[in-house]
């Protein structure tokens, strides 16, 4: 982990950083050794903290670390870091981030979470092991693969487009978790075509066509879909989406089918 900060107040880490680089502290501390007290002090120190108030402030620091690594955080954001007027030095205010992976041990802490302040397409994502975010553009994809997703992502803006979400399957997925990826990537009134982009590796080609038809009978096809399949039983695959009658555009070529899913969003 890394400790980021500046003695320059009142705006945020990234305007600072902007304007004046040279005004960041960056401190890397080694997660095998833990911060140690020199580290606590210097980092006080480099935040314009002198004498009883860079020992008060190093404390908080130490703490704030330990913090981060006993809760599992991915972030914990300290804005401002305060001098009173009577020479304390404490925490006013603060932004943290946990990791979802850690759940399982940090229940007490997860069970805080308030669902109601977040996308509700990515909490039911979430329910089903989906990576699963939303963005601003209009051509859903579902694909597997983080690499595979965001070269989609890329694709896509080269031909003209703009993706609407970034949502990777994974290798595990099955016939239901397929059915709700659909659901969920369709329910988007931003978007305006989908862009089924499979490589059958560990997900099979035929499972995926499975899940799309079964969304499609449960639900509907609202929107132009765009499907490729490539790989482990790619044929099967394309054979379940041909004998279901469904209207799609199955394109084998990546370019061409990314073309064709920017073409129908427009």
């Amino acid at each position: 982990p890394i400790m980021i900060g500046s003695k320059t107040g009142g705006t945020s880490i990234e305007d600072i950083a902007e304007k004046d680089p040279s005004a960041i502290v960056k401190l890397p501390i080694d997660i095998m050794e833990g911060i140690s007290s020199a580290q606590s002090l210097d980092m006080a120190e480099k935040m314009g903290f002198s004498g009883a108030q860079a020992a008060s402030a190093a404390k908080s620091i130490e703490g704030l670390y330990k913090v981060f690594i006993e809760c599992d955080c991915t972030m914990v954001e300290i804005n401002p870091f305060a001098e009173l007027t009577d020479g304390r030095v404490i925490v006013c205010d603060a932004k943290v981030g946990f990791d979802d992976n850690a759940e399982f041990r940090q229940k007490a802490i997860h069970d805080k979470r308030d669902l109601s302040q977040e996308d509700p397409q990515e909490v039911e994502a979430k329910k089903f092991d989906l990576n699963y975010i939303k963005l601003s553009g209009s051509v859903a994809c579902m694909v597997n693969g983080a690499g595979l997703a965001m070269s989609t992502m890329d694709l896509l803006a080269l031909c003209g487009g703009s993706p609407a979400n970034f949502l990777d399957v994974g290798g595990a997925a099955n016939k239901d978790t397929i059915t709700a990826a659909f659901k969920i990537i369709q329910a988007d009134p931003d978007v305006k075509s989908i862009f089924i982009n499979i490589f059958g590796g560990i997900m099979r080609c035929d499972v995926i066509a499975d899940g799309v038809v079964a969304a499609v009978k449960e639900v509907g096809l609202t929107k132009p879909l765009v499907v490729r399949l490539v790989g482990t039983n790619v044929e099967l695959g394309k054979k379940i989406i041909q004998d279901s009658g469904l209207p799609v555009f199955a394109i084998s070529d990546f370019t061409e089918a990314a073309k064709k899913a920017v073409e129908v969003a427009k």
